[in-house]
């Protein structure tokens, strides 16, 4: 099935069944021509032929614009009656008016579990490398007998040390039972706390940089629960092209089930504050070895090849990252 998009492109493939929203699919590009007009009718009052417009396509295309010939206005050739004149106009209004996607509701709720409030949150502190000893030895001190106090609405789901990607890095991944009043509590509670005050000072002797971001777990994901190890853990973090996440989801709901026969799926977010469209897929694997071969194994199932070929287009940038966790992780 075609549809017209707003760009004067075609769009083709069928949605696939059970997305949350209708993906627009594979995009091709077809000749600018436009679409032909209706065969000229005898009598009616109706002319022989209908105008005729040149149309060229942007360098970036943007859509179909008029190409004027000389003296700038548009060519026209026969003569238009009055009862053709409405459906001419619809079809040049067709050409240049925006269509806007019907969807009425944001799509962290469209995308994000319902049956729980949680809030996540990621921190990424780049080390000073004389630093990263001491740094773990802070952590694995403080945050537990912080964090697993009751009257806190927060739980550590997993701490890690960039093993490969970029070095000196620490990663921890927190859960906000409650969303964003939980986040609120705890935040207020913790600048009361005289040693967590002490834990950030000295801490943040130790860093180079750091960075969070507020995620929300996609439906169609793992919940993150504690695990025995020893794994290593893969992060990989893409940033997604402005639009595109709904169409990311339809494809993840589906393409999440070709790995899952090896439980490696830990969890999958997106992000809500920090930098935006970005998508975080965690995994957990025994070595980079078994890493490899499930991966590879993950390209002979039929349909995984085509759901690759259709979220690449959708991608930005994107970055993995190999982790191994610190003794106090719940993720080990």
């Amino acid at each position: 099935m075609r549809t017209a998009a707003a760009s004067g492109a075609w769009l083709e493939d069928p949605p696939h069944p059970g997305a949350v929203c209708a993906p627009l699919g594979r995009r091709r590009r077809y000749s600018a021509r436009p679409p032909p007009p209706a065969p000229a009718q005898e009598g009616g009052g109706r002319s022989k032929m209908a105008a005729r417009v040149l149309l060229r396509w942007s360098p970036a295309g943007a859509g179909a614009v008029p190409r004027l010939p000389p003296g700038g206005s548009l060519a026209v050739r026969g003569m238009v009656s009055s009862a053709s004149r409405p459906r001419e106009d619809s079809w040049l209004k067709s050409l240049f008016v925006r269509k806007v996607d019907p969807r009425k509701d944001a799509h962290s709720n469209l995308l994000a579990k319902r049956e729980t409030s949680s809030l996540y949150k990621l921190q990424i502190h780049n080390v000073k490398p004389e630093c990263l000893e001491a740094y773990n030895k802070l952590c694995q001190e403080v945050l537990p007998k912080i964090h697993e106090e009751k009257h806190y609405p927060c739980a550590l789901v997993g701490t890690w040390n960039t093993w490969y990607g970029e070095q000196d890095q620490a990663v921890h991944l927190w859960r906000y039972e409650g969303g964003y009043p939980a986040l609120n509590e705890v935040m207020s509670k913790l600048r009361q706390n005289k040693e967590f005050t002490e834990f950030r000072k000295e801490r943040g002797n130790m860093l180079l940089s750091r960075k969070n971001q507020l995620l929300l777990e996609f439906s169609f994901w793992n919940e993150p629960v504690p695990r025995e190890g020893p794994n290593i853990y893969e992060l990989r973090s893409y940033q997604l092209r402005p639009g595109t996440m709904i169409e990311w989801g339809n494809y993840w709901a589906r393409a999440i089930r070709f790995r899952q026969d090896s439980n490696e799926a830990v969890g999958g977010f997106f992000s809500q504050i920090g930098q935006l469209y970005m998508v975080h897929h965690l995994w957990a694997y025994k070595d980079l070895q078994t890493r490899e071969d499930i991966r590879n194994a993950a390209w002979h199932k039929p349909g995984w090849d085509e759901l690759v070929y259709y979220t690449v287009p959708l991608i930005q940038e994107m970055e993995s990252r190999i982790m191994i966790p610190l003794k106090i992780s719940p993720l080990q």
